[in-house]
């Protein structure tokens, strides 16, 4: 695997990467400017965050339905989102003072909208021609296909990379919290990894129906709430998913709107105040999770959280509960838990640029390790 390093204060002596991802919450974009040298950890020089424009989110999250025209309005989507990519790298590039010849790649993993391992496809929209053109730098996108024609899954991508930066005091989970949450388990072996089920997903959809807000700052709106106990065992006991061994992902493919809308008419949930159902499905992020966790490495000491999710302070305190363990945000390791996706995406660009296989078979289910990505010179 490429080493991830831990440079000197200032601009370091190794090569410079940016990392760009906007995830499945779709609420923004994280990007990175980072330089990596092999045998030392990243030296972080500049990082930027950018809230996604309301008509963009509205529409990538349109693109996860089948609906007319959708190939053109995928095209156009893509490029929008490029031109907010390529608004990042300027800003990271400002910031560093970097002119954008010293980067020598920016890995963008573009908007999922749809993925299905089981098909055999998984689509990322983005614009990575535009975004070379627009930056001067070349891009490594696409970064999941590969593993699904090997008969992968493609996802999650992130294990080698948490390996590389969690590592070493075994055994310990690493959790991420976007819009769907996926655990790595670092053991004696290779790294291993898998979704878990939704995150903050279906608990940002719910609260902006409820409350008109983006998300539930803090959790404070499920503090208000109580679990429901019998729906939270529907929740779980009535999605075949949940018991399905690893390897697994998934994504707005299953846990939508629609899924739980289904669930709740079933259960005759509609007597149950909203802040009650916020109030579950916060304890069925972390109930999914504590079950995933038990019985694929239940001897893990601690697990460290990163994603948006980290910030939910409501979710963080039904995590522990659950967990029975200590939880701690990546911080704690010096690494700022709302970066470590895009740093992990630097950090797939340099193994592209490397030819060094970066995928891990013990976590996809592909038939070997692979090279991910393909690269769009400027």
């Amino acid at each position: 695997m490429p080493t991830i390093i831990d440079g000197p204060d200032g601009i370091a002596t190794g090569r410079f990467f940016i990392g760009l991802m906007s995830g499945t919450s779709t609420d923004g974009v994280d990007g990175v400017l980072v330089s990596l040298q092999a045998g030392t950890r990243p030296a972080l020089h500049a990082s930027v965050s950018l809230d996604m424009p309301a008509e963009l989110r509205d529409e990538l999250l349109a693109l996860n339905r089948s609906g007319a025209d959708e190939l053109a309005r995928g095209a156009l989507a893509g490029n929008a989102l490029a031109r907010l990519y390529a608004q990042a790298v300027a800003e990271l590039l400002e910031q560093s003072g970097l002119p954008a010849s010293s980067v020598t790649a920016v890995g963008a993993h573009g908007q999922t909208v749809r993925h299905r391992p089981e098909l055999g496809y998984t689509l990322q929209l983005n614009a990575p021609a535009l975004l070379a053109e627009l930056t001067g730098i070349d891009v490594v996108a696409d970064f999941r296909s590969r593993d699904v024609a090997a008969g992968g899954q493609g996802a999650p991508l992130v294990p080698p990379f948490h390996a590389a930066m969690f590592g070493g005091t075994q055994p310990r989970a690493v959790l991420n919290l976007g819009g769907i949450a996926n655990l790595t388990l670092l053991d004696d072996g290779p790294p291993r990894g898998f979704d878990t089920g939704p995150a903050n997903m279906l608990l940002d959809a719910w609260c902006r129906q409820h409350t008109g807000l983006a998300y539930d700052n803090e959790g404070r709106w499920a503090a208000t709430g109580s679990v429901d106990a019998g729906l939270l065992r529907h929740l779980i006991d009535s999605e075949p998913w949940f018991s399905l061994p690893p390897p697994k992902s998934t994504g707005r493919d299953l846990f939508d709107t629609a899924w739980l809308s289904q669930r709740l008419h079933a259960y005759g949930a509609d007597s149950l105040a909203p802040a009650d159902v916020q109030a579950t499905l916060q304890r069925l992020t972390a109930r999914t999770v504590a079950d995933a966790l038990q019985a694929t490495l239940p001897h893990a000491r601690d697990v460290l959280v990163c994603g948006g999710g980290a910030r939910n302070t409501g979710l963080i305190n039904d995590l522990a509960d659950c967990l029975q363990r200590p939880v701690h945000p990546t911080d704690s390791e010096g690494v700022p838990a709302q970066w470590v996706e895009a740093l992990a995406f630097a950090w797939l660009a340099q193994a592209h640029v490397d030819r060094v296989p970066a995928s891990v078979p013990a976590v996809t289910g592909a038939r070997g390790a692979r090279i991910l990505g393909a690269l769009y010179p400027h």
